[in-house]
């Protein structure tokens, strides 16, 4: 019933041989990580093609390579030394790097490109020598006695197809060069300002050099971790593999000294000698106990503080000096401010016949996706939800992580002098600029440089970014002018930018030109459109003109006349006895209209009373004002 519970939930990725007190032995999902190689020449080689990213070394992530490729005469599977080739591979100032084309076979992957870096070769190239799909180079196990070098690994290396490798020496031995490209900007998905990235890890520091070599790591990785999480760059989350405990040896010693839960979660021995040191079981609740700490460190908005954790309690409790303890975590934990009981109780009861919930999450994590295979091997990192390639090393998991972010929005620290070239410094990129004010288009990215039209100040640019840029919106006059023509002279200070005006240059009135490069002088005086009355005299000044009248004339610029100064104070005069004499009139015929009704009225009243007392001539015209019935 036990395993045929955890069929149905999808987490049975691999079994510990526990009984063994051997490494896990898997069956999962593997996804090769690729990179594109493009061949320049011959013209019979050239096109694009597949390669598989070595596991070790450091792929170039977000960049490219250029180099020519050698095929030795001797010793061309790359096993042996090439310290007695009479041929220097090594790059010398304005040439060509070397690629190593080195056939499969005979050693490990590893030792070949540590030949070819010795070699002073810039990368390695490893043909395939059979016909079958693309594997990942790997490192061999930690039990070779020569695994030592492994971290020392620093050239890229890469998987080529059986029949691209035999073209390749065929234009060879015929004397062509072959050039090719190693491109790696898209062998990491790069969709958005964010990158997610997650590293499965383990507590357990005696397993060799694999292990020294994760401490290392996080140690020096903490600090630029810790920045990019906590502004926001990054989306960190720490994985742990744990195995299960096959249902037949669940109540034996082995299974219970390597297991928690009842063989639900278990880990293979640290030293693989169950007579001695610390058990498998430790590790796992350790794992547990550094899972919770992350799970509650992110609760309370801080998860870059488990970096904090791990690295001290990798120097504080190591397993050499018996340190490898509950008690010696909690010291830890404590100093960082936070509660053991609330650990404890994440961790939960290590003994009960239950689930965890936190190590049942890591277990179904463990199974791939579309684009992630399983993870079955640690250390392992992924970034943007693609297994990492190469040496865990600081800067090349950081040039990994560099180049997850969409072009324009990576953090400063990907765009400094040692992680990344800045390729706007030489001829701004062949990007548009201004160099009076100082912008360009050209911006620096990881992979490479993008033109942009820029926005300054709240001024946005538009155009193609390569060959022209114009300042656009109602600010733009105050960057450089909005990029129009603009003259100083004899005191005077004209501009060909227009304030209420989105875009475009016009030459100010008494000037001519396109407004951008040049705008100049109209002389109205010798082209006759101004100052052209009579008695006028005209003098031209830079963007304007002077008119002036002879005599003891007056200019009227309006209407380009000249009149009499005294003249003009006649006709003020004039009008004003007018207005005076017309106000005059006005009241005379106003008092006159006005006796004239007061004396119409008066006689209509009198001529109505002696109606009355005697008959008038026009009595029958004239009103009745006497009441009726009265005599």
């Amino acid at each position: 019933m036990y395993n045929t519970r955890k069929i149905q939930h999808g987490v049975l990725i691999c079994v510990c041989v526990i009984l063994l007190g051997s490494l896990p032995c898997c069956w999962g999902r593997f996804v090769v990580e690729k990179n594109n190689l493009r061949v320049t020449s011959p013209g019979s080689v050239r096109g694009i093609y597949e390669c598989a990213i070595g596991n070790f070394g450091v792929p170039q992530y977000g960049g490219t390579m250029l180099g020519s490729v050698f095929y030795p005469k001797a010793n061309q599977k790359a096993c042996n030394t090439f310290q007695d080739s009479d041929i220097t591979w090594k790059n010398k100032p304005g040439g060509i790097p070397v690629f190593l084309l080195a056939d499969r076979g005979d050693c490990y992957f590893t030792l070949k490109a540590w030949n070819a870096q010795n070699a002073g070769v810039a990368a390695i190239l490893v043909a395939d020598d059979r016909i079958e799909p693309l594997i990942t180079m790997d490192t061999p196990e930690e039990t070779d006695a020569q695994a030592n070098y492994l971290q020392n690994i620093s050239i890229p290396s890469a998987l080529i197809s059986k029949e691209l490798g035999e073209r390749m020496k065929k234009e060879l031995t015929k004397g062509e060069m072959v050039s090719i490209n190693l491109d790696w900007r898209e062998a990491l998905p790069h969709p958005d300002e964010r990158v997610e990235y997650e590293f499965w890890t383990n507590s357990n520091d005696e397993c060799g050099p694999k292990c020294e070599s994760q401490l290392t790591f996080v140690r020096d990785f903490k600090g630029a971790a810790q920045i990019l999480e906590q502004k926001g760059y990054t989306q960190f989350t720490p994985h742990y593999i744990t195995w299960y405990c096959p249902e037949a040896f669940i109540l034996s010693q082995q299974c219970k000294s390597q297991c928690i839960n009842h063989g639900r979660y278990c880990a293979p021995d640290p030293e693989q000698d169950f007579s001695r040191g610390y058990d498998g079981r430790d590790v796992v609740v350790q794992n547990l106990r550094q899972a919770c700490f992350f799970k509650v460190a992110k609760e309370n908005g801080k998860p870059w503080q488990w970096w904090d954790y791990v690295t001290d309690f990798s120097i504080r409790c190591p397993m050499k000096e018996k340190r490898y303890t509950k008690e010696c975590a909690d010291q830890v934990i404590r100093s960082l401010g936070y509660d053991v009981k609330t650990i404890d109780k994440c961790i939960g009861d290590i003994e009960a016949d239950v689930d965890n919930e936190v190590l049942k999450s890591e277990q179904e994590t463990q199974i791939g996706n579309s684009t992630r295979g399983d993870v079955t091997i640690l250390p392992t990192l992924v970034i943007n939800n693609r297994q990492y390639r190469g040496k865990l090393d600081k800067g090349a998991v950081l040039k990994a992580i560099c180049s997850g972010f969409e072009e324009t929005t990576e953090p400063a620290i990907c765009l400094t002098r040692d992680m990344e070239t800045n390729e706007c410094l030489q001829n701004n990129g062949g990007c548009w600029q201004d160099k009076a004010a100082n912008i360009s288009a050209c911006r620096d990215t990881f992979r490479g440089r993008v033109c942009h039209c820029p926005i300054v100040q709240g001024v946005k640019f538009i155009g193609d970014g390569y060959t022209h840029c114009e300042a656009s919106g109602a600010l733009r006059c105050g960057i450089n002018n909005g990029g129009c023509w603009q003259g100083s002279k004899e005191g005077r200070t004209y501009s060909a930018c227009i304030d209420d005006h989105k875009k475009g240059c016009m030459c100010p009135p008494g000037f001519r030109g396109d407004g951008v490069k040049e705008c100049e002088d109209i002389d109205e005086c010798k082209e006759k459109t101004a100052c052209q009355c009579r008695h006028c005299s005209c003098r031209n000044t830079w963007g304007s003109y002077e008119c002036s009248c002879s005599g003891n004339l007056l200019y009227i610029r309006e209407h380009d006349t000249c009149i009499s100064k005294d003249s003009n104070r006649e006709v003020n005069w004039g009008i004003m006895w007018v207005v005076i004499l017309g106000f005059a009139v006005a009241g005379v015929a106003g008092y006159a209209i006005y006796k004239y009704r007061i004396r119409r009225y008066m006689d209509s009243e009198i001529r109505a009373i002696m109606a009355q007392y005697m008959p008038l001539d026009n009595q029958g015209d004239v009103p009745n004002h006497l009441p009726q019935g009265s005599v």
